[in-house]
């Protein structure tokens, strides 16, 4: 044989093999990437379902929010309304205490 086809059929032998070998470790099987898929699909609906509950808890937490501001807005409309009849009340206490100190005592 002569030199140059030696060195063709040696290039396309290398060629071949180096080509078999890539092919071979390059593949994935099926259930290797089914396995896979399974593994993310898993750690998907794991954090879903806790980005879930962390929105249910934050909904509940802002329904509780409101729900006391409401509660601290009425409190503050009878504290205020309490302070408008003391102002009522006030004038007249006061005049109750003038007369009792104008009266003397009787013992």
């Amino acid at each position: 044989m002569s030199p140059i086809k030696y060195g063709l059929a040696a290039s396309r032998t290398v060629a071949i093999v180096a080509l078999g070998g890539l092919s071979l470790s390059a593949c994935a099987t099926k259930d290797y990437v089914d396995q896979q898929i399974a593994t993310v699909t898993n750690h998907v609906n794991a954090v879903d379902a806790k980005a879930t509950d962390a929105s249910q808890k934050a909904d509940a937490a802002n329904s509780a929010a409101q729900s006391a501001g409401a509660a601290a807005q009425q409190a503050m409309a009878a504290a205020q309304q309490a302070n408008q009849r003391l102002d009522q009340l006030t004038p007249r206490v006061d005049a109750i205490e003038q007369r009792l100190a104008a009266k003397r005592p009787r013992n």
